[in-house]
Formats: structure tokens, C-alpha cells, sequence
């Protein structure tokens, strides 16, 4: 086999694997990623992380094991803005910097980090 024969991948494997919302996937993954960085950081069980964010506790349940399937976006944003956070949406032109799609990036620092500052 040629190495021409495979595929050109992208930096989105669930593109890759032919999810066809693979991008909102990814958006999701990143913002449940970063829910669940908040919720270990702060020792919350999931009956404390439901009344504090408005969610039920079985949808906690599924964010905690990243089934986002049945979860918005916008659901997840709004649970991370009631943990404190800044949510910020920048719409720009596609071009040579960015491809069109959707990318999430989510500060994954630690508070040792901000401490030094």
C-alpha cells in the first residue's frame, strides 16, 4: 500500500472517524473536560454540582462520563459560568489562520499557576 492511499487526517479524530457532528462533539468534549477539572478541583459531589449549576443530577452523571449526546452546548456554558467561569465566543473570518469550523479552548491552568503570578 502506497502512503498515498490513506487518508489525509485532521487535528479533530472524531472527524476522522466520520462523526458527522464531530466538531460540536469536540466543543462539548472540551467544555465537559473543563466542568470536570472544576467539579474535581472542588471536591462536589454530583448532588452539589446539579443544584449549584441548575443541572439534574443524571445529566451531571452523563457529563462526568462525557455521554454529551443528549447535552447543548449552551447547556454546558451555562453550567460553567455558575462554577465562575468566562464563557467568550469569537466569530472570524476563515482564512489561513483559522479553518471554518468550531474550536473550543478551554484555560486548563492550575491555581498553583495563577499563584505565582
Amino acid at each position: 500500500m502506497d502512503h498515498n492511499d490513506h487518508p489525509k487526517s485532521t487535528d479533530n479524530v472524531l472527524l476522522d472517524l466520520g462523526f458527522d457532528d464531530a466538531e460540536e462533539l469536540s466543543a462539548k468534549a472540551a467544555l465537559a473536560y473543563k466542568l470536570n477539572e472544576l467539579i474535581d478541583q472542588r471536591g462536589l459531589s454530583q448532588m452539589e454540582t446539579a443544584a449549584i449549576t441548575g443541572m439534574t443530577q443524571p445529566k451531571v452523571s452523563q457529563v462526568r462520563r462525557y455521554k454529551l449526546q443528549n447535552i447543548s452546548l449552551e447547556r454546558l456554558m451555562q453550567a460553567l459560568v455558575s462554577l465562575g467561569q468566562h464563557i467568550e465566543i469569537v466569530v472570524q473570518p476563515a482564512g489561513r489562520v483559522h479553518r471554518k469550523g468550531i474550536t473550543v479552548a478551554a484555560d486548563v491552568t492550575r491555581r498553583a499557576a495563577a499563584m505565582h503570578d
